[in-house]
C-alpha cells in the first residue's frame, strides 16, 4: 500500500526540482534581454495581476519575502521597467505599475520561452496542466491554513 505522506514528499521534491530548473532556464533564456528570472517573475506578476499591486501583495502572491521583492522592484524601477503610484489604501505602501518598457520586457521574455511552453503543453496536455495548477493552489491553501497566523479578531457590539 502506498504511503500518502511519501506521495506528498515526492510531490514536494518534484516541485523543488521543477522550480530550480525553471529558474535556471529562465535566467538562460532571458539573459540576452537584460533580465533575470527573478525580475521576470515580478514583471509577470504585475502584468497578470489585473491591477497595480503593493510590494507586500506581490511578495505574498509569489511566496517571497517583502524585502526580496522590494529589492527587485527598486532595481526594476531603476531600469525604468516599473514605476510607483500612490496607494489610496495605504499612504506609505506605494503601488507598483508596469511601464511601457516593462510590458515590452515581459512580452519579449514570453516570446523567448514560447518554444519551451509549447513543448510542455504538447507533452502534458491542457487538462493535466489545469489539474496541476489546481493541485498547487490547494497545496498553498493547506500550507497557509496551517502556518499563517490567524487574522486579528475584531470586537463586535
Amino acid at each position: 500500500m502506498a504511503d500518502p505522506h511519501m506521495d506528498v514528499r515526492e510531490l514536494a521534491l518534484a516541485i523543488f526540482a521543477a522550480n530550480g530548473r525553471l529558474l535556471n532556464a529562465g535566467n538562460e533564456l532571458v539573459a540576452h534581454l537584460g533580465l533575470t528570472s527573478a525580475w521576470w517573475q515580478v514583471l509577470a506578476a504585475l502584468r497578470y495581476s489585473g491591477a497595480p499591486l503593493a510590494v507586500a501583495s506581490i511578495a505574498r502572491n509569489m511566496g517571497l519575502t517583502r524585502q526580496a521583492v522590494q529589492r527587485i522592484v527598486d532595481l526594476l524601477a531603476g531600469q525604468g521597467l516599473v514605476e510607483f503610484q500612490p496607494n489610496p489604501h495605504h499612504r506609505r505602501a506605494k503601488l507598483v505599475v508596469l511601464t511601457r518598457a516593462g510590458l515590452n520586457a515581459v512580452n519579449r521574455a514570453e516570446r523567448a520561452v514560447a518554444p519551451i511552453d509549447q513543448a510542455i503543453a504538447e507533452r502534458i496536455g491542457a487538462a493535466r496542466i489545469r489539474s496541476a495548477i489546481a493541485t498547487l493552489h490547494t497545496m498553498v491553501e493547506v500550507i497557509s491554513e496551517r502556518l499563517d497566523p490567524p487574522p486579528p479578531h475584531t470586537l463586535s457590539n
